[in-house]
């Protein structure tokens, strides 16, 4: 059975991009009669808020899409994410990272033509050849630090590794493409990276829908997956909606909220149309 999940942060309101991903989801699911899941990715304490939380079912529930019961919020998770990391830590395939990021900036200036990833320059790898007694006594001394995959060193207990994209086929996974990805943070024992591949597989997602922004990070994921023995879904990453300047709706530049819409006096109808799902209710 296909089951799939809409996963949004609570650090704003949802807008019309949100709502195109929620319902490509939804109707994923439930053309195969499967279930579609609410996860609420809570994982950051400085910019999630509970008004947010609450503001997102109520938008969701209002579009006509429905879910089940419990909702798995991550910040109730942190312990089960630990583990993980714990893993990777022992089998020495993830470091600890004390670097800020003006020392990984100011290394990625002077080294001039540093290798790029799709977010931008890769992480220089300046933390990653520390000595074990180094490394020990700056953790008991408090100094903060994330923690970094080892990617050269898990791709090669790994091998190579493929994953299948309904829209684009199947890929050979590159995660050497995002480099020394981050798994837990300073303040967070966990990142996006190593919440989601874990909630996936205790969620027995089989198909993650997702953005097109976010293909790369499959890459990761399907190396997480395998290093941590996790089933391997399918994925679907769908078009994204743009504003007149042709980027993508986003938060942060201020997309217009379903909240907006709704006390313009747009029905779900005419919002589920605006966001790509035209003619008939979920």
């Amino acid at each position: 059975m296909i089951r799939t999940r809409f996963a949004p942060s609570p650090t704003g309101l949802l807008h019309l991009g949100h709502a195109h991903s929620a319902l490509f989801a939804w109707r994923c699911a439930h053309a195969a009669e499967g279930a579609f899941l609410l996860r609420i990715e809570d994982i950051d304490p400085a910019r999630c808020r509970p008004e947010f939380d609450a503001a997102l079912r109520e938008d969701l529930a209002w579009l006509g899409l429905s879910w089940p019961e419990p909702v798995r919020r991550q910040s109730e998770h942190l312990g089960t994410y630990r583990g993980h990391l714990d893993r990777l830590v022992a089998e020495g395939l993830a470091y600890p990272c004390f670097c800020t990021r003006r020392e990984i900036a100011d290394e990625i200036a002077r080294a001039g033509h540093a290798p790029h990833g799709p977010d931008g320059p890769l992480y220089p790898g300046l933390c990653r050849n520390l000595p074990a007694a180094e490394r020990a006594a700056r953790i008991a001394a408090g100094d903060a630090h994330a923690w970094r995959l080892d990617v050269g060193r898990a791709m090669a207990r790994t091998g190579p590794l493929t994953w299948h994209d309904r829209a684009e086929g199947t890929q050979q996974a590159r995660p050497d493409l995002l480099g020394d990805a981050v798994l837990a943070r300073k303040d967070v024992p966990t990142s996006y990276h190593l919440s989601v591949v874990a909630d996936d597989a205790l969620q027995e997602v089989t198909l993650v829908t997702r953005g097109r922004d976010l293909f790369h990070a499959t890459h990761l994921h399907r190396l997480l997956q395998a290093l941590l023995d996790l089933p391997v879904p399918e994925w679907h990453h769908h078009g994204l909606l743009v504003n007149e300047r042709g980027e993508r709706l986003a938060k942060r530049d201020g997309a217009a909220a379903l909240r907006a819409l709704r006390e313009a006096g747009r029905s779900p109808a005419e919002v589920r149309a605006l966001a790509g799902f035209p003619d008939d209710s979920p």
